[in-house]
């Protein structure tokens, strides 16, 4: 069984920065082109960005570009959502999950990293 697991979650001001991290449990995360996804309370889960296999794709969604980078250490077994300029409604939870790129989802959810973005 495929299984992720996020971290590195936490509280942040506005305009603040953080990254988190998608760790491979038992399999080499590099078999994936794997996705960050993101849900807010009473709301549906949204797509973030994705990476492909070996890194040299990437796809963001509009609310990310020019503010996330999604990167990936394939020796750590390692995904990284690093988010800059963060805004009161990027808090969500933020789970990863490998996908069929750039952003359709498979696979079972994890438990996900929260993020807060408050003063």
């Amino acid at each position: 069984q495929v299984q992720l697991v996020e971290s590195g979650g936490g509280l942040v001001q506005p305009g603040g920065s953080l990254r988190v991290s998608c760790a491979g449990s038992g399999f080499p995360l590099d078999y994936y082109a794997v996705g960050w996804f993101r849900q807010a309370p009473g709301k549906e889960r949204e797509f973030v960005a994705s990476i492909s296999r070996n890194g040299t794709k990437t796809e963001y969604a509009r609310s990310a570009k020019g503010r996330f980078t999604v990167s990936r250490d394939n020796a750590k077994n390692t995904m990284y959502l690093q988010m800059n300029r963060l805004k009161p409604e990027d808090t969500a939870v933020y789970y990863c999950t490998p996908v069929v790129p750039p952003s359709d989802p498979f696979g079972s959810w994890g438990r996900g990293t929260q993020v807060t973005v408050s003063s």
